[in-house]
């Protein structure tokens, strides 16, 4: 299944969405953040294009206009990224919306259906690996 994952800001305007596939329509929010941080590191490796976008700025990247810029391009580090990814979320560095709905914990259980509205809200640069 196809879910859309949107990153918002406050207004509730569209910055950045990626589409991701489940294997599984019961999934947990720790399961969302992982699979979208590999997923959006998968991309940029494959072809290291000059920005990164993406829920985790790189380490050695300046936020731009265009996204994450590396000061060498250079292979991103997925389990790093996941690892800052998980704990921003633990301590409230961004918002996760499901319907519309806050997400509360990582292990929270979610039910994905192909309406399903998925919504990332960062607070605060998120720098990883």
């Amino acid at each position: 299944m196809t879910i859309a994952i949107k990153d918002e800001n406050f207004s509730g305007s569209i910055i950045h969405e990626i589409n991701l596939d489940f294997q599984q329509e019961n999934v947990t929010v720790r399961d969302i953040i992982t699979q979208r941080v590999i997923q959006e590191v998968e991309n940029y490796n494959q072809k290291l294009p000059a920005y990164f976008n993406g829920l985790v700025e790189p380490s050695d990247a300046e936020k731009t206009i265009n996204g994450f810029k590396l000061t060498t391009r250079k292979m991103i580090d997925a389990e790093k990224q996941v690892y800052v990814a998980l704990d921003a979320f633990t301590k409230n560095g961004y918002f996760l919306l499901i319907d519309t709905i806050q997400s509360e914990s990582l292990e929270q259980e979610v039910f994905l259906k192909r309406t399903t509205s998925i919504s990332f809200i960062k607070l605060t640069p998120l720098v990883g690996g």
